[in-house]
């Protein structure tokens, strides 16, 4: 069964710190086993426990081990792969030549590949020639993409390493709890503070992450814009503004300051909730070292105002002179293992490999070209994932998913859930029957990590490879098997193979030149390196300056070699751990500040739905849960799904600690367990989104969209809780 008897070098098919690991083969090729792999700079041999078991779901008692197609007794019943990939072919071209291209739809998934997701997003676009393909990112770090974009010009999650948050001076850590979402990484915040530098947690509950911070903020939720305003206007009232770097390295400033201003402590506190005092201790904080961070993750992004509430903290940094300079930025702590890749290279709505606009032309003629097909041919943007999940069904009637399980993860979930019930037809590629897998007409078995080789991109940008340490089961093939498959009953077999390292060199050829730039990276380059952040063209840039200096201290890469006429060849890019440090991704090189101001999430309390609820995740299971749900040893830790809420609702409502507690939105009622703490703030409760069934936390989300990002609301809506 395994390829080896010695250890693969790989890394974790979860979180998007893509943490080292090896793994070895068991005795008589039972599966095989996690080692530590210390070597890998971001986790240094530390695992959590999702990684630590992750062997247990290539078990063929939890995974799909052949496909599945449904009969017309409704049932689904093995099948043959010729007849799986007959039937979905069929169910994707009738629907073509009944309503048009269109009424075709591609959802893809964060944790797929980039050779994955870029073989999707080309398989959308010129063998089913739809416009209608986006994925579960959209969920994820958008807001925080879109930010970026208008302030920086470039979108990539951190733009410096995780090794350089231990050597700056403070870090505001914004809606994010890496002690659940990704223990290896809080050592970096523990070796911050070892340091002598500080950790401010903002988060409306306190979290094992806000338990070592020097300061903790618990804002209401949906009011992170409001706090980051009113530490803006305090650090121009004190003074702290750095006006040489606004001056050369900025524009827009003028109407950004004044929508601060209106913003005083006073009027902060009460929308926030958070004290004047903390407001101004923070403050002090931030700005006292030389260096200082904001991190921000899901809780301020998942939110209607998300671009704006990221920008808000991104013109904090950029006041303060804490961006584009050494051991200094903002940055977003992107969650899925390969959410940053995964819309890098073209399952996103708007967007083409190499992370090109899909309005311009001379994107579209780049791709077109090195997909052998006229510009013209390609579709234009489609809709963005919950509007396509929400025309599932009327506009949109058939659908092909890979990596996702939209049931459980998506907002207004119960919706959801109706809209893929009411397809005409439906095809699921995945590892395990996922809760939206057991409503498909065809169920594709598929690879996961140790039975696939593939690269990723982490959080820092840095590009990875996974490689194969398994044969996977008989009856399994991979993702680009299965596209490879239904193009050729589709008439374009050639133009999707089956090789990983073949589809990477095409999406390397693709990316060129674009903002994300992967043709200087090779998968004998990530070995040796232990990645490569991007970008990295395949030969240095000239006329350019120059972004690549490290922080002091660290080792400096070697500079190109000029070309020479005759002489040796230039020296290949070394990439680019550290973005910005000379000049910003904007036309004219400065970093621009949008100017953003407060308004109020999409639903406020009101009598009838009194309370606000967020949800987020617990250590021990992942997203959606179809994976980690079916690991004996994640379920003892994490069994099932609760209602966190403050000692003093829980009196006022009557509830019991453990007892059935029933949460109740517009969209509909989820029940689980009561849990008592007082880590959480009064007026709010809080639900992990891991489970389907009653205690489904996304039955209950707001899907009203942020209108850059659309991202829906996620982390802010009313509701009403009582004894079930």
């Amino acid at each position: 069964m395994h390829t080896s008897d010695s250890a693969t070098a790989t890394h974790c098919p979860y979180c998007a710190l893509q943490c080292g690991m090896n793994l070895r083969p068991e005795p008589g090729g039972a599966g095989v086993t996690v080692e530590e792999r210390a070597d890998f700079p971001v986790n240094r041999g530390a695992l959590c426990g999702k990684g630590r078991t992750a062997p247990a779901v290539l078990s063929s008692r939890v995974r799909l081990t052949e496909p599945l197609v449904r009969t017309h007794a409704g049932r689904l019943e093995p099948a043959t792969w010729e007849e799986a990939l007959d039937a979905v072919a069929e169910g994707l071209a009738r629907t073509r030549r009944s309503y048009g291209a269109d009424a075709v739809g591609v959802f893809g998934g964060g944790g797929l590949t980039n050779e994955k997701a870029y073989a999707l997003g080309k398989f959308a676009r010129i063998a089913l020639r739809t416009s209608q393909i986006d994925y579960n990112g959209r969920f994820c770090m958008s807001s925080a993409a879109a930010a970026h974009q208008r302030a920086f010009g470039l979108d990539r999650g951190l733009p410096f390493p995780l090794e350089d948050i231990p050597r700056t001076g403070c870090v505001i850590l914004v809606g994010s709890n890496p002690a659940d979402t990704m223990p290896p990484a809080l050592r970096f915040f523990r070796e911050l503070r070892e340091n002598g530098g500080t950790l401010i947690v903002v988060d409306p509950r306190r979290t094992r992450t806000a338990e070592q911070a020097d300061l903790h903020l618990a804002p209401r939720p949906g009011t992170d814009l409001a706090l980051a305003l009113g530490l803006l206007h305090l650090v121009v009232a004190g003074g702290h503004t750095d006006e040489e770097f606004i001056a050369e390295r900025t524009t827009g400033w003028e109407e950004a300051r004044a929508g601060a201003m209106a913003h005083w402590p006073e009027l902060v506190e009460r929308i926030t909730g958070v004290p004047v005092p903390r407001l101004r201790e923070a403050v002090a904080m931030f700005c006292a070292p030389e260096s200082a961070m904001v991190l921000t993750a899901r809780g301020p992004e998942q939110q209607s105002k998300g671009t704006d509430t990221v920008g808000a903290w991104i013109n904090l940094c950029l006041a303060t002179g804490r961006a584009g300079r050494p051991l200094s930025g903002y940055g977003c702590l992107t969650g899925q293992g390969n959410g940053q890749g995964g819309r890098e290279h073209g399952q996103k709505a708007d967007q083409l490999p190499g992370y090109r606009k899909l309005t311009d032309p001379a994107a579209r003629a780049h791709v077109a070209g090195v997909w052998g097909i006229d510009p013209d041919d390609l579709p234009g943007p489609g809709r963005s994932a919950y509007e396509l999940l929400d025309a599932l069904g009327s506009d949109v009637k058939a659908l092909l998913l890979m990596g996702s399980n939209p049931v459980v993860s998506a907002p207004r979930a119960a919706h959801v859930e109706e809209r893929i019930r009411s397809l005409d037809f439906l095809a699921v590629a995945d590892v395990v029957l996922s809760e939206t897998a057991a409503l498909a007409d065809v169920v594709l078995p598929v690879t996961q990590w140790a039975e696939e080789t593939g690269t990723t991109t982490n959080l820092e940008g840095r590009v990875l490879l996974r490689r194969r340490a398994l044969t996977p089961p008989p009856g399994v093939r991979s993702d680009l098997e299965v596209l490879h498959g239904l193009a050729t009953r589709l008439g374009m077999p050639k133009a999707f193979p089956t090789d990983p390292e073949e589809v990477f060199e095409e999406l390397r050829r693709a990316s060129a030149g674009g903002p994300a730039d992967y043709s200087g990276i090779t998968y004998a380059r990530i070995e040796a390196e232990q990645g490569v952040f991007w970008p990295c063209p395949a030969a240095p840039r000239t006329g350019e300056p120059d972004a690549r200096e490290p922080a002091p201290s660290l080792p400096t890469p070697a500079a190109p070699a000029a070309p020479a006429e005759p002489g040796p060849e230039p020296e290949p890019h070394p990439g680019t751990p550290r973005l910005f440090l000379d000049r910003f991704a904007t036309e004219d090189g400065r970093a621009r500040f949008v100017p953003v101001t407060h308004r109020d999430a999409a639903e406020v309390p009101d009598t009838e739905y009194p309370l606000l609820l967020t949800t987020g995740r617990v250590v021990a299971q992942y997203q959606s849960g179809a994976q980690t749900r079916r690991v004996d040893e994640l379920n003892e830790a994490a069994p099932g799904p609760f209602v966190e809420l403050h000692p003093r609702l829980a009196a006022r409502i009557g509830a019991v600690d453990g007892a059935p507690l029933a949460v109740t939105s517009r969209r509909g009622r989820a029940v689980a367990p009561a849990r008592i703490t007082d880590t959480i703030r009064a007026d709010t409760v809080f639900m992990p989104f891991h489970w389907p069934g009653e205690g489904r936390a996304n039955t209950l989300t707001n899907p009203a969209l942020d209108p850059v990002s659309r991202m829906p609301e996620f982390k802010v809506c009313a509701v009403r809780v009582e004894p079930a």
